[in-house]
Order: structure tokens, then sequence, then C-alpha cells
């Protein structure tokens, strides 16, 4: 995830609100709410062009190239992977592109997320039955330590 907070992605910047002159980076990062380093690392994957330059080197993003940060950083808010993202963004330039390669994309996504929310379910549930088998108070003996160190092969903290 993104070291900035997180926006849902209907709070995130419209067209509408990017500024149309060429932007610095700090200006990109600030209009599509994607930080500078991640602006960088976008671009260094491929999934934004390469910058202008100004004449003294410095990037320069044009409002087209903040209208696709914003939209790589809204498909990270929804979880996609860069691959997915990568997918995303060229299926979103290709205006012939058929919609239902789109929403399988979108499906594949949601069925990846139903399998991640059922693992965390069980995760939370053996823990919730592990702290409910422990006592709390100030005897040593813990089964969630015991339950954690159980068939592991491990003998103690100085494995």
């Amino acid at each position: 995830m993104r070291a900035q907070a997180t926006r849902t992605p209907q709070q995130r910047d419209t067209p509408a609100q990017i500024p149309i002159a060429p932007m610095n980076i700090g200006e990109a990062s600030k209009a599509s709410g994607v930080s500078a380093k991640m602006i960088r690392h976008y671009e260094s994957l491929g999934l934004i062009p390469p910058a202008q330059r100004s004449d003294a080197g410095y990037r320069r993003y044009s409002a087209n190239d903040v209208h696709r940060l914003a939209f790589i950083a809204r498909a990270r808010d929804l979880g996609f992977s860069i691959a997915e993202i990568a997918r995303l963004v060229d299926l979103w330039q290709d205006r012939s592109r058929p919609s239902a390669k789109v929403k399988a994309l979108a499906l594949e996504h949601v069925e990846r997320l139903d399998r991640k929310v059922r693992e965390l379910l069980e995760m939370k549930a053996t823990l919730e039955a592990l702290a409910r088998s422990c006592h709390g108070d100030d005897r040593p003996e813990c089964p969630i330590l015991d339950t954690l160190a159980a068939d592991t092969g491990h003998s103690g903290a100085d494995d």
C-alpha cells in the first residue's frame, strides 16, 4: 500500500480538478494523490510514460499524466496488483476494447478478495479461540504460545 493516507476511489481528484498547465512532481503528486516516490516507481515500471523534462532537467507532468496517475491510485486502492493495473491501463487506453475483458479482470480480483476474506476470517477465529483459552493472568502457562510452538521442530528462542 502507499505510504500516504488512503482515500477511497470516490475521494480522489477527478480530471476536472486537475490543473491543465504542466506540473512538477510535487504538484502532480498533490493533484493525483500519489507520492513522488511512487510516481517515479510507476514511471520506472512503464505504467506512466517517461515524464517530459524542463530545461533544468526537472520532471514535468501533463494533465493526462496526472489523470493516469489518479487512475492507477484508484486501482491500487481497490487492491489490484501492478500487473493487473498495467492491463487495466492498457484496456482504458484502448477505446475499442470489449468491456467484457475489463469485467472479467474485475471479477477475477473479486474472487481473490473473497479468498483473502475467508483466510482472514479463519485467522481471526483461530486467534479468538486461542485468546479464550488463555487465562491472561500472572501464570507463565500460555496456550497461545504453546500452540504457536507446537510441531514446529524448534525447541526455543535460541534457534
